[in-house]
């Protein structure tokens, strides 16, 4: 018996056994455990565990703090204790029977473990992606020139960098499917049906499409996530109704079936394109207010720019930015909000490595830095590492904050379309050597200052105790 299985042992044993566990899960790590009766782990006696670093105790799990081997010890607990046909999330129906008051900070916290718990699962997939991108931009065309953008090795690391990101509905239908309590793969399939082809062409298109009378707003729902994590949360309570209260002998055909029927036209037609009405709404008062307030405005915006992104509303302010380039070859004010918001989200990312000390976390964000700096992809620090770590999110707003308040001041233009990358900083010639150096002095603030930030209070002692 190896240190995993004999530490898996120990706390089975610690915990009351199989019989007192409802659900077992882990994140990168903590054993998160849904018991029956949290009072028969004693704290203390799990911390002397060898390799448990500490305990902590929510409304619906204790969690028991390990470090980056979770996952083997989270195999060994399963193996050892059959727990394979147990949820691993009906923590969901544990919250649900929970008798505390209800309060906006409790309401808030269990959004965000939602979001976590989709797109925490989505790591690994989320670094693969933009690292390859990141070595398509070093070794193709941009940098290097070793192979062309027609080539077979340019195409083929693109259909990998393509796939991670563009199926993102499906990827995130799953994992919070699994995460609620529900069937995944029909939370998979939610996801797959907001970018199914038919629906897409019908949005390139341009024809109209309704359901019931109701019309369907048309949008391109790849490589977004908020869409899906809504649509998957009303599916969930769908298929938990039908899934109670459905005979045994017609169940397995019935749950699923009427799950799907009564979600999706809810998704296409109300849910998924709530977030982009919302948005637009959202995205022209924040630019009505950029243009009020000067330069705080501006660096509002800045600070806020990459929550727009993470929920499709940056569109509505792209849309105009872009048509006002091709007319005039220039972009200033808010047009430049998302260079500085990009180039905060590196520091983010920078901070973290040179902060966390565990090779797993440590390696994982060095991965982040290096397909954002290079490959131009923030959504693995966004979505692996702020979600993780929320004070990074604080960080990465202040970051972006700054840099976007000296741009403003300092009246930077834009003259280059480029790329997301440290490329972008060859978006500022064209003008004064002046806009140049205050150009890139503004993305260099926004960087060092959320690495700076995120290296001094990103992260809790708990959150760095467990990196170790």
């Amino acid at each position: 018996m190896d240190k995993n299985e004999q530490m898996a042992k120990s706390i089975l044993k610690a915990v009351g056994g199989t019989e007192n566990i409802k659900a077992a899960t882990h994140c990168m790590t903590r054993l998160r455990l849904s018991l029956k009766d949290d009072k028969i782990p004693v704290d203390d006696e799990i911390k002397n565990i060898d390799g448990v670093i500490g305990v902590n105790r929510t409304e619906t799990q204790f969690q028991i703090i390990i470090g980056p081997s979770v996952a083997k010890v989270y195999e060994a607990v399963c193996k050892q204790g059959e727990l394979n046909s147990i949820s691993e999330t009906s923590e969901a129906e544990k919250e649900e029977k929970n008798k505390k008051k209800i309060s906006w900070k409790t309401v808030g916290k269990r959004i965000l473990n939602y979001m976590a718990g989709c797109m925490i699962p989505m790591i690994p997939v989320l670094l693969v992606a933009g690292l390859t991108n990141a070595i398509n931009s070093i070794c193709g065309p941009d940098m290097l020139g070793l192979y062309t953008q027609d080539s077979n090795t340019y195409v083929l690391l693109h259909f990998i960098y393509q796939a991670g990101l563009y199926f993102m509905p499906i990827l995130i239908g799953y994992s919070g499917a699994k995460n609620l309590g529900a069937e995944p793969m029909l939370g998979a399939y939610m996801g797959a049906i907001l970018i199914a082809p038919e629906f897409m062409s019908l949005m390139d298109a341009g024809n109209g499409f309704t359901i019931l009378g109701i019309p369907v707003t048309l949008t391109d729902y790849s490589q977004t996530a908020v869409p899906a994590m809504l649509s998957v949360f009303v599916m969930s309570m769908i298929y938990k109704f039908f899934n109670k209260w459905m005979p045994d002998v017609v169940t397995t055909i019935a749950t699923p079936i009427l799950t799907i029927l009564i979600s999706t036209p809810l998704a296409l037609s109300l849910i998924a394109p709530l977030g982009v009405n919302i948005g637009n709404l959202i995205s022209n008062g924040l630019l009505l207010f950029s243009e009020k307030t000067g330069f705080i405005g501006l660096g509002v915006l800045a600070a806020l720019w990459e929550f727009l992104v993470m929920t499709g509303m940056h569109l509505a302010l792209m849309m105009p930015m872009l048509a006002s380039f091709f007319e005039t070859g220039q972009m200033s004010g808010a047009a430049l909000c998302g260079t500085f918001a990009t180039w905060a989200v590196f520091g983010v990312a920078l901070g973290a490595t040179l902060r966390l000390k565990g090779k797993k976390e440590k390696g994982a964000s060095f991965g982040f830095l290096v397909s954002g700096i290079v490959g131009g992809i923030t959504e693995p620090t966004l979505y692996g590492l702020c979600f993780n770590h929320k004070r990074c999110f604080g960080t990465m707003i202040l970051g972006a904050f700054v840099g976007g308040v000296y741009a403003s001041i300092t009246s930077v233009t834009i003259y280059v379309m480029s790329t997301a990358n440290f490329l972008s900083l060859l978006g500022f010639v064209g003008g004064s050597k002046m806009n140049i150096i205050n150009g890139v002095v503004s993305c260099i603030l926004s960087m060092l200052v959320a690495a700076v930030l995120t290296y001094l209070f990103g992260f809790s002692k708990e959150e760095l105790t467990e990196s170790k």
